[in-house]
């Protein structure tokens, strides 16, 4: 239980931060476009309230999860454009509501799975703790679109070491959405967090090796980032390889961002 209350805590934490941003912005703004084509900041908030809704009733009413889950495995892309361009006709304070609560009933929710079961998810069942991950996970990812729109530099916390972990664990399902083998062993990651603290994962002597920044990480596993515009580092051809293709959450294949599109982070 403790380690899904420190995710629990970290992934409010991170909500209330990317809250307190979008809270503040004038409401014509809500329509900047976002670096997701087609995607305003109100298409990110709606898509965010939107998918935590599917999470809670992945909880609630796993029939009827299971049921919406396999009417998007048709056309996942467009199912998650229409959600997202459903919730971004509300106006801005309505949507800023819908997303408050739905983030609470998640955080609600996740607290009173017991740690040892297991939630029905998109690609395989999942623990409370990982799947809590994955929320945190789109707060980062879509909060970077965001910040990109708003022309607002991310400040990370320690509270990425979640997604960071995700990550790594999500390696092979990087490989095989895309139709690949994955490789037999182990990567070691070794990331530096943002307050300066050495995040392993994977064997000590693992031959096949990434290293760098969390941050850079974790914006390369959600597709914010091009790895030319990162500063990780891979050892080893498998890994290398890795890095041109990682991906941590469900759905397609995502073409992620051109290089050069976003500076070089300092």
């Amino acid at each position: 239980m403790a380690v899904l209350d420190a995710v629990l805590a970290d992934l409010a934490a991170e909500g209330a931060d990317l809250d307190q941003l979008v809270a503040g912005i004038e409401p014509f703004r809500w329509q900047a476009s976002t670096p997701s084509p087609g995607w305003t900041i109100a298409h990110q908030i709606g898509h965010l309230a939107s998918s935590d809704r599917f999470t809670v009733l992945a909880m609630t009413d796993p029939a009827a999860f299971a049921a919406r889950r396999a009417k998007a495995a048709g056309d996942f892309d467009a199912t998650t454009d229409a959600d997202a361009a459903d919730a971004a006709l509300l106006a801005p304070g309505e949507l800023l509501t819908e997303w408050r609560e739905s983030r609470a009933a998640v955080l609600e929710r996740l607290a009173a799975v017991p740690p040892a079961q297991k939630v029905q998810w998109l690609v395989v069942p999942m623990a409370p703790a990982s799947l809590a991950s994955t929320r945190l996970m789109e707060l980062v990812g879509h909060g970077q679109d965001i910040r990109d729109a708003l022309g607002v530099s991310w400040r990370p916390t320690d509270r990425i070491v979640h997604l960071a972990r995700l990550g790594h664990r999500t390696r092979d399902f990087a490989y095989v959405s895309r139709g690949l083998q994955p490789p037999a062993g182990e990567f070691r990651v070794e990331l530096t967090s943002p307050d300066g603290e050495l995040w392993t994962f994977g064997p000590e002597d693992a031959t096949q090796r990434v290293t760098g920044p969390a941050a850079d990480f974790c914006l390369l596993v959600t597709r914010r980032r091009h790895r030319a515009d990162l500063r990780l580092r891979a050892e080893g051809s498998d890994a290398d390889e890795w890095l041109d293709f990682a991906q941590a959450y469900a759905g397609p294949p995502s073409a992620g961002r051109a290089p050069g599109q976003f500076p070089v982070p300092s």
